[in-house]
């Protein structure tokens, strides 16, 4: 079974463990690169806040990258 994982500033995030989703504090671009780079192989879905989302742009087409959505 996949797992869900949240990224981005803690704020906006941290709502998100209350149904069960794993969270990620990354209150800048390289905190949200290195959360990026140390998810586990079962996550299937990452939701992220607009700005992990800008500093992940190199890697969120890349080949085997799980899904990802970002938060308006």
């Amino acid at each position: 079974m996949s797992r869900v994982v949240a990224v981005g500033e803690e704020r906006r995030v941290v709502a998100f463990a209350m149904v069960g989703v794993a969270v990620v504090a990354a209150g800048d671009a390289t905190e949200a690169r290195a959360a990026w780079a140390s998810l586990p192989d079962d996550v299937g879905l990452v939701i992220m806040t607009r700005s992990a989302a800008e500093a992940l742009q190199p890697v969120l087409h890349q080949p085997g990258a799980p899904l990802w959505a970002v938060m308006p």
